[in-house]
């Protein structure tokens, strides 16, 4: 008799992802899918999709979705919560959505100390729209707005949205992982559920952030891009907690 070892979450519907060839947002939702069915949550949820490569997130999630207008997202995941706090919510944004003009929301939703869960997907590009630079692009990255690389003198240095909301009092649980091999994506999944645990418990605000590729727009292939992002996102993006109120309370 043959024993099922590996079969398709229940946190996701049957529709297929729109993403392109070798993207990570498909590994991305799959970890968070598989905890909130891990959590028993899928019917207690409600997530908010951004705008970006993830906007038709509300077709693959198996939870009630809410779309929200460009970078909006935290505010929106503020008022759903405030509403029904009994309810779990999580916003899923890419870094053009919640590092650039979502800047102000995901800042005051932290420092409010808002009981959601955030999922930041970095992958230092903007990706939907034709691949212009980011607020989190490298230095040296080039984009189709960087032709020659970003420059420190021109666009300043990449923001560090891990490091700046820990910084934040109202943050409970800030961590970086990543998705570029086996290791990590299960590393990942521990953080996910632990943010997803936090506020199940009250805690307060968290965020996880994840070092993610692009592969068309840095015109790489899928392989060589998870390459990329182990060698030079994750040296100037370190992988870790950045803060844990649990451990600190200790």
């Amino acid at each position: 008799m043959s024993k099922i070892v590996f079969k398709r979450t229940k946190g996701l519907t049957d529709n297929e992802f729109s993403y392109c060839a070798g993207c990570t947002h498909g590994i991305i939702h799959r970890l968070v899918a598989e905890v909130l069915e891990e959590l028993d949550l899928i019917d207690k949820s409600i997530g908010i999709s951004p705008v970006g490569c993830a906007v038709l997130n509300y077709n693959n999630f198996n939870c009630d979705m809410v779309q929200a207008a460009h970078g909006r997202a935290p505010a929106v995941a503020t008022g759903i919560k405030r509403v029904s706090p009994n309810r779990i919510v999580f916003s899923y944004q890419g870094d053009g959505d919640l590092a650039s003009i979502g800047t102000a929301e995901i800042v005051h939703a932290a420092h409010r100390g808002e009981n959601i869960t955030v999922i930041f997907v970095n992958n230092a590009i903007y990706g939907m729209t034709g691949g212009q630079m980011a607020p989190t692009t490298l230095v040296g990255q080039k984009t189709s707005t960087s032709p020659l690389g970003r420059m420190v003198e021109h666009s300043g240095s990449p923001i560090k949205m891990s490091e700046l909301l820990a910084t934040i009092p109202g943050a409970a649980y800030i961590e970086r992982v990543s998705v570029h091999n086996p290791l990590h994506i299960k590393k990942a999944k521990q953080a996910v559920k632990k943010a997803f645990e936090m506020q199940i418990e009250n805690k307060g605000f968290s965020l996880i952030e994840f070092i993610s590729t692009c592969p068309v727009n840095w015109g790489m292939t899928p392989i060589d891009a998870l390459k990329w992002a182990e060698e030079n996102m994750v040296p100037y993006y370190p992988l870790g907690v950045y803060k844990d109120v649990t451990k600190e309370a200790k």
